[in-house]
């Protein structure tokens, strides 16, 4: 997997309510196409995405072969004291790349 790219902003006031986006590159193969001599191919996907704020899961999303290639995944949550995001990407045969983001207290 490539290294994931986060977006989130460098400040927000207390109490306000941040949109954070994600991108990784990934085929998402869905294990249901076949290649140039009819082979399935085998399913190679992200199944799993975790995200942590200060240490506390606030996301857990399971994901499935019906997702696109490369997810783009957005989601919000408010700030209520400087806050590191550590998000974790998790694929069929178990490996994960993690990536972390902060945002202070303006």
């Amino acid at each position: 997997m490539d290294k994931p790219r986060i977006r989130v902003p460098a400040t927000a006031r207390k109490g306000e309510i941040v949109e954070i986006k994600t991108l990784i590159r990934h085929p998402m193969e869905s294990g249901q196409r076949k290649d140039a001599s009819g082979a399935l191919l085998p399913r190679k996907i992200i199944n799993r995405f975790v995200v942590a704020a200060n240490g506390r899961t606030i996301l857990d999303a399971a994901l499935y072969p019906a997702m696109a290639v490369d997810p783009f995944i957005v989601f919000k949550a408010r700030i209520d004291a400087d806050t590191k995001f550590e998000m974790t990407w998790y694929e069929d045969g178990g490996a994960s790349v993690s990536e972390s983001a902060e945002v202070k207290l303006a």
